[in-house]
């Protein structure tokens, strides 16, 4: 494989049941993602994006196809390294921060860590260091209903990171915010790509937020058309 190569997807097909018809989300669908490297994923709603994204980030197997990250095939793997995968190899930025109410900001961004057992000072101490660099270090112990929709998107952002991935896939990461504070998050997904040489993979209807990006692509009728 070539090492300027983090992940791969090669011919995946993808498609759901819905009552008696068939519907055929990708098509021998292929792609890569270079280490480093920012990829915008455009197109109409429904289209596939999220399920693309899903793919790519093992939430969900593909009908035929592989998906390999640094060489190797995801879905040969077992249901542990899967997990292991998720949590420790890319990180996730969805529409919806899902940021548990009941936790404060630090609580949230540690969660990652203190799902593989690691002590929880350590994760308390890693959790503060990332937030504050995006920009929450006088917020950490508010609770998500004191944050706004900005600043919660930051925390879900910060709790990507927590395990140092290699990749970020970001669904729709300004979806529910305004263009001010869209355009802050477009500032940091630069920033931490720069700072700390992370891929990401954003799929997004915003043309602002695709333009950071180094390539853009267009999702229709199940394959990927490079973007003019």
């Amino acid at each position: 494989m070539n090492d300027a190569v983090l992940l791969r997807a090669v011919d995946v097909t993808k498609s759901y049941q819905s009552a008696s018809k068939t519907i055929h989300v990708l098509e021998n669908l292929s792609m890569e993602i270079p280490r480093g490297r920012m990829i915008a994923i455009m197109g109409a709603s429904g289209v596939g994006k999220s399920t693309l994204l899903h793919v790519l980030g093992a939430l969900d197997r593909p009908d035929s196809g592989e998906v390999l990250f640094e060489g190797e095939n995801l879905f040969e793997y077992s249901e542990h390294r899967l997990a292991e995968y998720r949590n420790q190899k890319i990180g996730f930025v969805f529409q919806m921060h899902h940021l548990l109410p009941e936790f404060n900001a630090l609580e949230n961004t540690m969660i990652p860590f203190l799902l593989r057992k690691y002590d929880r000072t350590a994760a308390a101490a890693r959790a503060t260091e990332l937030l504050t660099e995006v920009g929450l270090a006088d917020r950490m112990d508010h609770r998500p209903g004191q944050l706004s929709g900005g600043e919660q998107q930051r925390v879900a952002v910060a709790r990507a990171l927590m395990q140092s991935p290699r990749l970020i896939l970001a669904d729709e990461p300004t979806g529910n915010l305004d263009e001010k504070t869209s355009q802050s998050i477009f500032d940091l997904f630069r920033e931490l790509h720069v700072r700390h040489e992370l891929s990401f993979l954003i799929a997004t209807h915003n043309p602002d937020l695709a333009s950071i990006c180094q390539e853009t692509y267009t999702l229709h009728e199940g394959k990927l058309h490079p973007k003019d």
